[in-house]
């Protein structure tokens, strides 16, 4: 008898076979994500009471250089010379956070900087080539919080909480799929359902202003 007529048939796939990988899924999703939703959670914690201390900032950093006459003639005739003044300027000194605004008045550049690590000032004159820097790095915990909301953080970090969005969202349906594969919990897990969607609409509709 040949190998293959010996071979026992495939078994089709089953409910519980369905059920079965939901749970390993929802298991290593839940391993990889444990620290991921512990930081997000501790952080909108913090975020919800901005009465709490967030610790001390460091000081102040204020740096003040001219620019060689190289560069001066460069930020002359850069046509984006905000962006060039801040590569100049990073090379004396660690600047916070990334361009959120800058003009020129006169003879005189203004660029203002805003991240997760804090906020950096930088001033200089096109005549003279003299910088004023002053960086303000931001308090541990506000770097902690300013990531929670991504809106300083760039480009990369929102992605990375668009990802962790989709993945609560994954764990959270795979959870519930595995909730209503336990028998005789078909109803709790619909009323349980109903209820926390009433519950939430309530607490939208009299609890917020």
């Amino acid at each position: 008898m040949s190998a293959t007529a010996s071979a026992a048939p495939r078994r089709p796939f089953s409910k519980q076979d369905f059920y079965r990988y939901c749970r390993l899924i929802h298991g290593w999703l839940s391993a990889f994500a444990f620290l991921i939703l512990c930081f997000f959670a501790i952080t909108g914690l913090i975020l919800n009471h901005p009465d709490w201390p967030l610790g001390d900032a460091p000081p102040a950093i204020e740096k003040k250089f001219t620019l060689e006459p190289q560069e001066l003639q460069q930020l002359n005739d850069a046509e984006e010379p905000e962006t060039l003044l801040v590569e100049f300027t990073n090379k004396r000194v660690d600047l916070k956070g990334e361009i959120s605004g800058g003009n020129q008045a006169g003879n005189e550049i203004f660029v203002r900087m805003q991240g997760v690590r804090g906020l950096s000032d930088v001033r200089a004159s096109l005549i003279t080539g003299n910088v004023e820097a002053i960086v303000e790095p931001a308090p541990p915990l506000a770097i902690f919080n300013e990531l929670h909301r991504g809106e300083r953080a760039g480009t990369s970090w929102r992605w990375v909480i668009d990802a962790v969005a989709i993945l609560l969202v994954v764990l959270s349906i795979v959870g519930y799929l595995i909730f209503l594969s336990l028998r005789f919990r078909l109803r709790t897990a619909l009323l349980l359902t109903l209820a926390s969607g009433i519950g939430l609409w309530s607490l939208f509709a009299f609890a917020v202003a």
